[in-house]
Parts: C-alpha cells; sequence; structure tokens
C-alpha cells in the first residue's frame, strides 16, 4: 500500500485542495481532531493579520463516509475566507486581468526572481502566490489525517520549538511526550521553557519594531515505533533519506538532522554509538543511549525518533532589502506582502505533520494491507516475529 498525496491552490486563492490516497478502509478519521491541527498552525506570538481573517476547517468532499476511511482517495478543501478582497485580482477569468497591478519588485529569499525566471514570467505574484507558506495548511490537514492512521498502533508524534532566534529554549529530557504536548501548547511561542520564551517574546516585539523577521529550530519526536520502518537497502527506502526529502520540502527549511546530527562530526565513536542491551524479562533488546534518534542504517530502532529542522527568517521584511524591478531593471527595495514576524511556533506543527505523513507511509509499506483489520493483524505477527527471535 503506497500512501501518497497532493495539494493543489494559491495563497489568495479561492481554497486549498488535499488529495491522499492509500488510506486503507476502516479508520477512524475525526475531522475535529484535524481542524484542531489547523488552529494549532495558526497560533503563535509573532503571527501576522492572515491568522485574524481565516479560520481554517477541511471540508471532505471524498473517501469518508460515516466517520470511516473507505480506502478510496480522501479529498479535504479548506476555504481561504480572504479570497472575497482577491475575487479580481486572482480570477481564472482574462478579461479580470486589468484588475491586478503586477508585482515587479523581488524579494531576497523567496522564490520570486528564481520563479519568474524559470517560468518565463512578467508578474511575481504568478510565484509568490504558490510559493507562499499558505500552502502548509494544507500538510497540515494531510498530517492530521496521517495522525489517525498511527494512533490505533499506539504511535505518537509531536512537534515543538527548541530555539528561536538567539535563544535556545532549555527542554527538560524526562518528559513525556504527554506532559510535552501539555506544557508547550499553552507556550505563545511553542517551548517547554518559561523564562526562554519570555527571551523570545522580547526577540520579536524588537524585530517588529524595527521591520526584520526571526527564524528558528523546531524538533518533532515520535515514539511508539516498531523496529524495521525504512530499509537499507536502496538509497529511497531509508527512514532518514525520507524524513529529510520530506522536511526539506517545506517553506524555509535550510537544515534537517536527526538525533545529534552534526555535532555527531565532532566526537568520537565511543561517545556516539548506541550501545546495546537486551531486557530478558521482555524480550527484547534495548539501547542505553539515543543519539542516533530512533535510526540506524536507514531503519528505525524502536527507540524515540528525534528530528530537528531549522527555518530560515521570513523572507517579507516591512524594511526590505535591496533588490531590482524586474520590469524596468533598475534598482529597487523587495515588495511587501502581509507576513508574520516570526511563524516557528506553526513551523513545529507544520514539521510535526510532514513527520507523521512519512511515518504513516513507512507503516503502511511494512505492514500494509487494504483494511485496518488486515493491517492489525500483520503487525501483530512482526511484533510476535520480534519477540520470539
Amino acid at each position: 500500500m503506497m500512501l501518497r498525496f497532493l495539494t493543489a491552490g494559491e495563497s489568495h486563492g479561492p481554497q486549498l485542495v488535499a488529495i491522499v490516497e492509500g488510506v486503507p478502509a476502516g479508520f477512524d478519521i475525526d475531522l475535529a481532531k484535524i481542524n484542531g491541527d489547523l488552529a494549532r498552525r495558526q497560533k503563535g506570538y509573532g503571527r501576522g493579520g492572515r491568522m485574524l481573517i481565516e479560520k481554517d476547517e477541511v471540508r471532505p468532499v471524498s473517501g469518508i463516509r460515516f466517520g470511516k476511511s473507505l480506502g478510496s482517495p480522501i479529498t479535504f478543501i479548506i476555504e481561504n475566507r480572504d479570497y472575497k478582497n482577491w475575487v479580481k485580482r486572482m480570477s481564472a477569468d482574462p478579461a479580470d486581468r486589468g484588475e491586478a497591478t503586477p508585482v515587479t519588485r523581488a524579494r531576497p529569499g523567496h522564490a520570486d526572481l528564481a520563479g519568474v525566471l524559470k517560468y518565463n514570467l512578467d508578474d511575481i505574484r504568478d510565484v509568490l502566490e504558490r510559493a507562499s507558506a499558505r500552502e502548509t495548511t494544507a500538510r497540515v490537514a494531510i498530517g492530521g489525517l496521517a495522525r489517525q492512521i498511527l494512533l490505533p498502533f499506539g504511535i505518537d508524534v509531536l512537534g515543538y520549538v527548541a530555539t528561536i532566534g538567539a535563544t535556545e529554549a532549555n527542554t527538560p529530557a524526562d518528559l513525556s511526550i504527554d506532559d510535552l504536548r501539555g506544557i508547550t501548547e499553552e507556550s505563545q511561542v511553542r517551548v517547554a521553557d518559561p523564562e526562554a520564551e519570555r527571551k523570545i517574546i522580547a526577540e520579536i516585539d524588537e524585530c517588529k519594531k524595527s521591520g526584520d523577521t526571526l527564524g528558528g529550530i523546531v524538533e518533532v519526536i515520535a515514539t511508539g515505533l516498531p523496529v524495521g520502518l525504512g530499509s537499507h537497502v536502496q538509497w529511497d527506502r531509508k527512514l532518514d533519506g525520507r524524513l529529510a526529502h520530506a522536511l526539506l520540502s517545506l517553506q524555509a527549511a535550510k537544515g534537517v538532522e536527526l538525533g545529534l546530527g552534526f555535532n555527531a562530526g565532532r566526537i568520537r565513536g565511543s561517545a556516539l554509538h548506541d550501545e546495546i542491551g537486551y531486557d530478558a524479562a521482555h524480550h527484547r533488546f534495548t539501547r542505553h543511549s539515543n543519539n542516533s534518534g530512533g535510526t540506524e542504517g536507514g531503519m528505525s530502532t524502536g527507540e524515540p525518533l528525534r528530528v530537528r529542522v531549522a527555518f530560515k527568517p521570513l523572507s517579507t521584511l516591512m524594511r526590505p532589502l535591496r533588490s531590482v524591478d524586474i520590469k524596468t531593471k533598475a534598482e529597487a527595495v523587495g515588495a511587501i506582502e502581509r507576513s508574520d514576524v516570526c511563524a516557528i511556533p506553526a513551523a513545529a506543527v507544520i514539521a510535526e505533520a510532514v513527520v507523521a505523513f512519512e511515518l504513516a507511509a513507512l507503516f503502511l509499506e511494512k505492514f500494509g494491507g487494504d483494511s485496518l483489520t488486515e493491517i492489525s493483524r500483520n503487525l501483530k505477527g512482526f511484533q510476535q516475529q520480534v519477540h520470539d527471535y
């Protein structure tokens, strides 16, 4: 069973669309929980005015009946409430072309310049609308669906903030995923460190006054994973590679690391590698540490997965950087679009959704079938095999 998705829609178009194919039959689909994830994406100190306009909710149009998946493609539509202010400017009718003023000043750091050159366009809006992080609304809905595929098998996924700007949160290492969720969801910037939260809010306020933006690093953890998701046998089947590919596809993502990540290149092997033990009472292999972040050889080890993603600051600055007008070639400053000062708390929710989808896809590849009953039977057989090894 292959789980895959497509998204469609522009930032100020009428709606976003998400199509997910490969969801087996028989899974409970709770739309309220998916909408809850969409609401989480809209929160966070430093968000802009768009979040005051939108109230993102999914409208299912296929693949779900009476609260359960049918095995056919699932389609969600998410309305863009702001579209009412852009009807003529985003119209598909050529008669409305004169209603829109072309955007010709490219923003450093955005898809603007590379996009118009690649597609031979003369209006940057033809690029920026689809390149916008508004697209991640659909991905969060897809991730919310994926979480419900993982839920019956005891797999949980959570994203939270590790760093914003110059401030790194001191996240307690002994918190359970439920406790960490409770603390970070109450934080305005999704951190588990009140002192760091105060410093981050102060820096966001400072950037807002100066017309600047802030990036940061988010961490996603997943618990309850069985050993053996992914594979060592081909490059495109490795768990690490799948996660990195998916996470780096997110707008503004610039780096991914698992476990100790880049620090693994700074220490000796004797200090890095996770020593192996055996719990005879429970008939299972154990690890004395988890520096690898829950993966070895492109496969899950059964330990908690830990992956971090670095996001650059947003490209739209209220005090724009130097640029060039693509039409006149004259020196200019980057265009200003409505934007956030800091979107890292939202990025944690988005990264969580992306990881959930990749884990669900790999889980179905390993234990797949056409129904929840069949998958459960396959998983139970594998767990017995591991127990008896």
